[in-house]
């Protein structure tokens, strides 16, 4: 199986899910929208945690992002960008799923503003001119990507100089089980956990509908942020929202960083 077969693949696979109630497919109500505007609002890049309001300074200003330039990258689903178009930003949402992108449609024109929609694969050339962006959104996804560093290159390159990339991570724990919510839960597989490489791997994906997934280290998600020119200025661990992990162990990572 080649790249483009895979991303292809995930992207089938999203658009499955998301038809089956995937909770990363279910856009926020016009009540979250309204509170939004009104000032009451959190995202999240995580299961659980919600970002830090202080994580979208210097652009935050009394309340809104007015005029701000933001990229929602594999982002789709109609909840982190509603939230930021509500603030006054100006989004753009770049997803491989259709029926993601669906959904941010549905609520921009439910709630009356505009979105650039652009479905395209993020592990490709993204298809924006050099420094567009003053901000980019990047939930939990890059475990949908084999090379990590590509897309932290390519979101250093759309940003403005003083941009902030802000992104969730899954730290590789996750892919120890195939079941998360089992009790006494048993390592099943080893990472670095790489189906294309791995015949059981693949296998054992294909079995349980999981599209084409990858585990990262900290030296590719942290590190490859480093090496393509980014400086870190916070983060914070997150565990799973449900299952005995939850409980006892952080599964993710999101971080704060800056093109300087």
């Amino acid at each position: 199986m080649n790249q483009s077969d895979y991303t292809k693949r995930n992207s089938e696979t999203i658009d499955r899910w998301v038809e089956n109630g995937w909770e990363w497919g279910i856009p926020i109500s016009h009540e979250q929208f309204v509170s939004a505007r009104q000032g009451m609002w959190d995202i999240v890049l995580t299961p659980v945690k919600p970002v830090p309001k202080e994580w979208f300074a210097p652009f935050y200003r009394d309340g809104r992002l007015k005029g701000v330039r933001i990229l929602g990258l594999a982002s789709g689903g109609g909840q982190q960008m509603p939230i930021m178009a509500a603030l006054g930003a100006r989004c753009t949402v770049l997803d491989y799923s259709a029926r993601q992108l669906e959904s941010e449609q549905i609520i921009s024109e439910r709630e009356g503003y505009e979105i650039e929609r652009v479905q395209a694969d993020m592990t490709k050339r993204l298809p924006f001119p050099d420094e567009c962006f003053d901000f980019i959104i990047h939930p939990v996804s890059n475990c949908y990507v084999e090379d990590v560093h590509h897309v932290w290159k390519e979101c250093f390159r759309v940003l403005r100089r003083g941009g902030v990339l802000i992104a969730g991570m899954d730290n590789g724990v996750n892919f120890l089980f195939d079941d998360l919510e089992a009790t006494p839960m048993v390592v099943t597989s080893r990472v670095p956990f790489n189906p294309l490489k791995n015949p059981d791997q693949y296998e054992l994906l294909k079995a349980t509908d999981g599209g084409i997934q990858f585990s990262h280290t900290m030296e590719e998600q942290v590190g490859g942020q480093l090496k393509a020119g980014f400086v870190l200025t916070d983060l914070y661990e997150d565990k799973n929202s449900s299952g005995p992990l939850a409980d006892c162990f952080p599964t993710y990572i999101a971080t704060r960083s800056v093109k300087p």
